[in-house]
């Protein structure tokens, strides 16, 4: 059942004009005409009516794809945006108003998406433009190459390749070039762009309900960018497998859409359509540049990642691939002053060999691993009884960690960011590996450091740092002992609990890990202080673990996320760092016990 979407918005009819009011006070370099609400134009602030010495480049549409156009506003790049209200494209009127604000003796430039209402409105314009004396041209993009070729008068989308083509063009008018050539360029820069979109989403029109059209295991290809429908729907894939497909339906050698083969060299635009992370884009961009190279044998000479041309708050992403010349290079990598134009790509020197340098070097290796020598890392292959003992101990604690993972990621989930588990997950995962390979067994000291290391190298976050520290004050506290008992245990447990509070800050009673270590550890050294077998008294600190892991439903966080929820939000379910810390210690007492069964029997 559809439901109202949610907006940070006031009036959903005001949405586009203090959108441009927002843009205008953020970005000094910009201003707007006072014509709204009829007239939504964006220009540049150094450009006076009348009196601009080089072609004006003039681009526009409907509203709820920003950052464009108004944010490629700027020096080098478009002179003035037209905004219609969203998804609607701007009337005749805007688009004249913005050809008088700044266009000069040199003319201006218009260049349009290809839809039949942009195409009309801004031909309009520019006809009239034309009869009040102004020299106009005009380029038209159509860069999808989702749909099949044959579509009547209506061709092909103009998508987020626009961008691409707007840069050239603003670059070109930069340099001084006429209005022609300056044309010529952009036109030029039109025909060399193919662009498919893949929508996870479909978007929200403010003041309206969100559509249930995709399902939540479903994605959208070949879609648009008002929200209407695409070319294929299909189940949710990984985006390396989206990737391809969308490659392979630009590149396409029956459709032609693009003049790109074998060899050449191309400029890749992966654009988020709204709603998607920059960790998503990274990743199918990650994958568009491998799979040209190696699949297409085409190398990129330049890589734009993130939100151009969105889709209000469609989640998804669109690839747009640019033949590269030297032309085109020289008008990408000319400098602007368009807010949105990814400056870093400007500011990186692009040398003759930039490219081929490869895009990952190794990791120096720490001189504690790059100085052990063969000989200890044999030894601890040819355990002792106690190299067994504490072997069978750390995987047990691991196995457990793995077990509950999901349980640990539910309660982080009510308390904080819901990734305790999966982050605990990868720590076991790669102790487990790590054992096998280069931890020294029968050295209980050396083995609690590399564990530390593990933890260091996969787990990262608070929770990795506090279970490295953890490691590195049990090392300290061992070092040295040649045979280590159940006291040496016991100090060593306390030592890292002392670090951690020394370093994290937290106490018994903030409803972190340290409700299930303190009470373990009182409990283990009064027991063996009172002399019990070592075994029972680790049998009952464990338990004790457990107790102080479960009472932190009833505490008032002090530290971590945690600390942000609400008590009645917090009673809902345990720390979930008490909790992982409670269960390993619990699984190594109980393993430690099984084996004492084994081995009396």
């Amino acid at each position: 059942m559809a439901a109202r979407g949610k907006k940070l918005i006031n009036d959903p009819n005001d949405v586009v004009t203090q959108f441009i009011e927002g843009l205008a006070e953020t970005y000094p370099g910009l201003q707007y005409l006072d014509g709204f609400p009829e007239i939504k134009v964006v220009l540049r602030s150094d450009v006076a009516v009348g009196t601009y010495d080089k072609v004006a480049v003039i681009c526009g549409g409907g509203s709820g794809h920003e950052p464009a156009h108004g944010g490629f506003v700027g020096q080098g790049m478009l002179t003035a945006a037209v905004s219609g209200d969203v998804f609607t494209s701007p009337p005749v009127n805007s688009i004249l108003a913005a050809i008088r604000a700044v266009t000069g003796p040199k003319g201006c430039l218009l260049v349009v998406t290809n839809y039949t209402g942009d195409r009309l409105n801004f031909g309009l314009a520019a006809e009239e433009a034309k009869s009040e004396g102004y020299k106009v041209e005009m380029v038209i993009v159509g860069d999808d190459c989702a749909l099949p070729p044959t579509q009547g008068i209506a061709g092909r989308r103009g998508l987020a390749g626009t961008i691409l083509v707007n840069k050239v063009a603003g670059a070109a008018a930069d340099a001084g070039l006429p209005l022609e050539e300056v044309a010529e360029q952009a036109r030029h820069a039109s025909e060399l762009v193919g662009t498919v979109g893949v929508a996870l989403s479909v978007c929200t029109l403010p003041g309206q309900d969100t559509s249930d059209r995709l399902g939540l295991e479903q994605i959208e290809l070949g879609l648009g960018i008002h929200g209407e429908p695409g070319t294929a729907v299909t189940e949710l894939q990984p985006v390396d497998v989206v990737v391809t497909r969308v490659l392979k339906q630009i590149l396409s050698p029956e459709t032609r859409y693009v003049p790109i083969t074998r060899g050449d060299r191309v400029l890749l635009l992966t654009n988020g359509l709204g709603a998607t992370p920059i960790m998503e884009l990274m990743i199918a961009t990650r994958k568009a540049v491998r799979e040209l190279q190696l699949e297409y044998g085409i190398a990129t000479d330049r890589v734009y990642t993130g939100s151009f041309m969105t889709s209000l708050d469609m989640q998804g992403f669109s690839i747009s691939i640019m033949k590269s010349d030297a032309a085109i290079l020289q008008c990408l990598d000319a400098s602007t002053k368009a807010p949105c134009w990814p400056a870093g790509t400007n500011d990186m020197a692009y040398s003759a060999g930039d490219r081929q340098k490869p895009a990952k070097i190794s990791v120096p290796a720490p001189p504690s691993c790059a100085m052990k020598s063969d000989k200890m890392l044999q030894q601890s292959r040819e355990l002792t009884k106690e190299g067994c003992i504490l072997e069978a101990s750390i995987e047990a604690g691991a196995k457990e960690i793995i077990r509950i993972k999901d349980s640990l990621n539910e309660w982080d989930s009510k308390v904080g960011d819901g990734d305790c588990g999966t982050t605990m997950y990868r720590g076991a995962i790669a102790i487990l590996d790590d054992m096998k390979k280069c931890y020294p067994m029968n050295d209980a000291a050396e083995t609690v450091n590399e564990i530390g290391a593990t933890v260091r190298r996969v787990m990262g976050g608070t929770t990795g740092i506090l279970y490295d520290i953890l490691c590195k004050a049990a090392y300290a506290s061992l070092k040295g002992i040649k045979t280590v008992e159940a006291k040496h245990w016991a100090n060593a447990l306390q030592a890292s609990i002392d670090a951690i509070s020394k370093y994290g800050g937290a106490r018994a009673g903030y409803r972190t890990m340290l409700d299930a270590l303190i009470p373990a550890s009182e409990i283990l050294r009064e027991r063996l202080e009172a002399g019990d077998d070592p075994l029972d008294a680790f049998i009952v600190s464990s338990e004790t673990a457990m107790t102080g892991a479960e009472s932190t439903r009833h505490m008032q966080a002090q530290a971590g996320r945690s600390s942000y929820i609400a008590a009645d939000k917090l009673a809902s379910a345990p720390d979930p760092g008490a909790m992982a810390v409670a269960a390993w210690y619990r699984a190594v007492a109980l393993s430690l016990k099984s084996m004492s069964r084994h081995s009396k029997s």
